[in-house]
């Protein structure tokens, strides 16, 4: 028979996958003497096995019994008992954190009995009705399912009646008739009563968390944080204490390290006579942690050591929840505390010098989408006025959209291509779409600890907490400053995350400062000095090559100093846009052998001096060259536009334009209905003449004109869309025969590896063959998933791509991270089946996976040599290639 159900002093944190985060944390402080509460924590086992029946599990019950009677023996008191009743709490607590998005409840035991107990031996009525009202409001929404804004209302009704800015101000009766209400609107929406057994309130309770995993919220945040679906969340139950108890008490969140810029020292908020979820729910402003020195010495000093505790212990920042019940402190969670991206490198490198983690933990640490952030502009504030409002910097960056005011609006306008701001009093876990949607959140309530700024950091969302002068009014659709502006729905706002200043209107960017030190070297601040650190790592311990893909020698240079190893795919066809176009219309209208030879020696020495700049800017490195790829009627005008034209002119009595009729005749003969699948790649160099001979000649000769300057160019010439060995065997025989006869022209000695591009399903299951005519083999793995999957990107992507992310069928868009059961098999059987057939063989990728992080480790994985991508992924993709190889190490999970 199963067990489902263990005692905080039976685990520990190395039991998170079966105790969920929560629950192994608090085995871990029971284990190292911290003032925890006790408790037992309810399995994600035990989830599993509910959410596949929709029942309780067998023997669950009986289990939860053993243990409450365990806690109710070490309290000496029952649950729920009328004279003293013991409380209890029931948490979630998934494996990867995943914060406020499943459900808790409090105070559970209370009932019309146990609440008159309650405030008798609490000796204040207040604090027991205040702790009832949350019992039946939580309890309410969670397990009964009535619409929490029902609870919301009633209070602010009972608020405003009695002129009281905040719940604090409620009397005992004030409460004791919220209370009668709240129960009043349970019984009118759902038809039963709220239970007054303790025991059935903790089994229903347990039950709902359990639900909750599947809640939509907390589906979407599993979707974009990747968190598997099949992992269900644990249950804590743990003695309540309180921090509504008074003045003596309170609640509060604390970080081991600034989360927003990974200082040292003890970070975050305090609430007086408060439980924590008034902290992180917002309801009232928190003082800051350090306001507590003063409020309550003892308890300050006594968290600061445990904090210094947890930090040695766990080697990294941690973010710990606790109550001070009447002077008396209580830990009551800690986790590995999300923090932004600065923040996590600066912390990185501070506990490398400080001897708690290795340079390889360090940079386990560390990730390339938030070295992406990193890069992002920033605000030009020497160009701004003053700001329109002021609030705490909770999560850095800089956002410019139109202020929504409700998440159903955000995400309304996000889909339809606008950048939102999301305006609210505070945020809740129902937010989560419009947090989402937005490029960043702005609350008038709440610090660096809120709902808000936690999960902003999380999504690596800009955030705005706190702007205590700003009065939002939801149903009008507008908030107000103190000084009385106005600002309506639709207004553009500019949000800097890092110094917590909002303007109106849009501001000006500016390059951040990752980005100059990796255009100059210099290494100003530190978090920069941190990443330049974690790069210099990175390029120590990997075995990957990066390099770039660049059509241009301003690209090539770029993508040099941002530490690019050479060229993975530079296009040739970008290279015939703008004025070429029209020599590229000149070669396709040709009509004779002559005409389209004039054509294309009109484009020789515009392509030699294309490649030549290239290779001058990658000077030693080598620069891979892709023949012509797609259709050449691309390259010609719009044809509907040309059809219109030329009817225009008939209709009106007159004569179309020669030119327009020649071009139309051309564009009519060559349409295909699926051109990505026709005349394009290496089929088209095999039947238009001179074409690949044109553009190796350039190449060559640009190879010829900078050896003799003195340069060491390493060219190599790439032949596209390859499907089978005959038809790469024809181009090489091309390819080889004009570098001779350049070679012979000029004297020099011109070698060019000739390699193909595996970007179609046939090439990569017939990649042994085809290793026999190529020198290396790069992967398409754009064209390559479009192909394996039957997908024509250009189309599927709106069509349906966000139901098949929303039904599960993608964790990602197989776009942007590799679909590595389907595409990279295919990929993993090519790399092995080509070097079998020609040892040695060079292998790399220059889709647009070679700078997705967590395809770069399957890349890693799978034995290839190098990755190509645009210039500024290139020190994203050099750290996650150092991350690749350190994939064993043991780090912290920051998610």
């Amino acid at each position: 028979m199963s067990r489902y159900v263990y005692d905080f002093h039976e685990g520990g944190r190395d039991l998170a996958g079966l105790l969920g985060g929560k629950g192994a944390n608090l085995a871990e402080m029971t284990r190292l003497g911290l003032p925890v509460p006790p408790g037992f924590i309810v399995s994600t086992e035990a989830c599993r096995a509910f959410l596949a029946t929709g029942e309780e599990p067998a023997g669950l019950s009986a289990e939860v019994s053993r243990h409450l009677s365990a806690l109710e023996a070490s309290a000496g008191r029952l649950l729920g008992q009328a004279d003293d009743p013991l409380l209890v709490s029931v948490r979630s607590g998934a494996r990867f954190s995943m914060p406020g998005m499943m459900e808790t409840v409090l105070d559970i035991g209370l009932n019309d009995d146990s609440v008159l107990g309650l405030a008798k031996v609490s000796g204040s009525e207040r604090f027991a009705w205040d702790s009832y009202r949350r019992l039946v409001q939580m309890y309410g929404s969670t397990v009964m399912g009535v619409d929490p804004t029902l609870f919301e209302e009633a209070m602010t009704l009972l608020k405003e009646a009695r002129e009281a800015p905040d719940d604090v101000h409620l009397d005992a009766g004030d409460l004791a008739w919220l209370v009668e209400t709240y129960k009043r609107l349970i019984r009118d929406e759902t038809g039963r009563d709220f239970p007054q057994s303790p025991a059935q309130q903790l089994q229903q309770a347990i039950l709902a968390v359990f639900g909750s995993w599947n809640a939509e919220r907390a589906r979407l945040y599993r979707r974009r944080e990747h968190i598997p679906e099949d992992l269900g969340t644990a249950v804590t139950v743990q003695r309540m204490v309180f921090g509504n108890l008074g003045a003596d008490s309170g609640s509060g969140v604390a970080f081991t390290r600034d989360p927003a810029t990974g200082r040292p020292g003890l970070y975050g908020d305090y609430l007086a006579n408060a439980q924590g979820e008034d902290v992180v729910a917002g309801v009232r402003n928190a003082v800051p942690l350090a306001e507590l020195e003063r409020l309550d010495p003892r308890s300050y000093r006594r968290l600061r050591d445990h904090a210094q505790t947890l930090e040695r212990h766990y080697r990294d920042l941690c973010d710990i929840e606790f109550t001070i019940e009447r002077g008396t402190l209580w830990m009551l969670q800690t986790r590995v505390g999300k923090r932004t991206a600065e923040a996590a490198f600066a912390i990185a490198a501070e506990l490398v010098e400080e001897g708690l983690i290795s340079a390889d933990e360090a940079l386990a640490r560390v990730g390339g989408d938030g070295l992406a952030r990193l890069m992002f502009p920033r605000f030009d504030t020497g160009a701004t006025g003053a700001p329109l409002t002021h609030g705490i910097p909770a999560s850095p960056g800089a956002a410019v959209g139109a202020a929504v005011f409700d998440s159903a609006e955000a995400v309304r306008r996000a889909a339809a291509g606008e950048r939102v701001v999301l305006v609210r009093e505070e945020t809740t876990p129902d937010d989560l779409p419009g947090m989402v949607a937005a490029q960043a959140v702005l609350t008038g309530r709440g610090g660096k600890t809120s709902h808000a700024a936690v999960v902003a950091r999380g999504m690596g969302k800009v955030c705005v907490c706190g702007a205590q002068d700003i009065t939002v009014h939801p149903e009008a659709r507008r908030f107000t400053t103190r000084d009385g502006t106005v600002v309506e729905e639709g207004a553009v706002l500019s949000v800097d995350g890092s110094t917590g200043d909002v303007y109106a209107g849009a501001v000006a960017l500016v390059p951040s400062a990752t980005v100059r030190y990796l255009e100059t070297g210099e290494q100003a601040g530190s978090a920069v000095a941190a990443v330049a650190r974690a790069l210099e790592h990175a390029d120590h311990v990997r075995r990957l090559e990066v390099r770039a893909n660049a059509d241009n020698p301003e690209d090539a240079a770029r993508a040099r100093r941002f530490g690019a190893q050479g060229i993975g795919l530079c296009r040739t066809e970008h290279m015939f846009l703008g004025e070429r176009r029209k020599l590229v219309e000149e070669m396709i209208l040709a009509r004779t052998d002559a005409d389209r030879e004039r054509a294309l020696a009109a484009l020789l020495p515009l392509q030699r001096r294309d490649f030549t700049g290239i290779l001058e800017a990658m000077d030693g490195l080598p620069v891979t060259i892709r023949l012509l790829d797609p259709p050449l009627h691309e390259f010609l005008p719009d044809r509907m536009a040309l059809a219109v034209r030329v009817a225009a002119a008939e209709a009106a009595g007159g004569e179309p334009d020669p030119r327009d009729v020649e071009l139309l005749d051309a564009v009519n003969r060559m349409h295909e209905d699926n051109p990505m699948l026709g005349l394009r790649g290496v089929r088209l160099g095999l039947v238009v003449p001179g074409l690949v001979a044109m553009q190796v000649r350039a190449i060559a000769e640009a190879v010829v004109e900078r050896t003799r300057a003195g340069g060491r160019p390493r060219a190599e010439i790439m032949v596209p869309l390859v499907g089978a060995v005959e038809e790469l065997r024809l181009a090489r025989a091309e390819v080889s025969r004009v570098l001779a006869e350049v070679g012979e022209e000029s004297g020099a000695d011109v070698r060019c590896p000739i390699g193909t591009m595996i970007e179609l399903p046939r090439a990569a299951l017939t990649a042994g063959p085809i290793a026999e005519e190529a020198e290396f083999f790069s992967f398409g793995t754009n064209d390559l998933t479009q192909t394996t999957w039957g997908f024509s990107r250009d189309d599927v992507e709106a069509a349906f791509f966000s139901a098949y992310l929303d039904k599960g069928v993608f964790a990602a868009s197989p776009f942007e991270t590799l679909d590595r059961s389907g595409v990279g098999r295919l990929v993993r059987i090519a790399v092995e089946e080509g070097r079998a057939a020609r040892p040695g063989l060079e292998t790399g990728v220059c889709g647009e996976h070679g700078g997705d992080p967590e395809s770069i480790h399957f890349f890693h994985g799978a034995g290839l040599d190098y990755v190509s991508c645009s210039p500024f992924r290139v020190p994203v993709a050099r750290l996650e290639a150092g991350r690749a190889a350190l994939d064993g190490v043991e780090a912290g999970d920051t998610r």
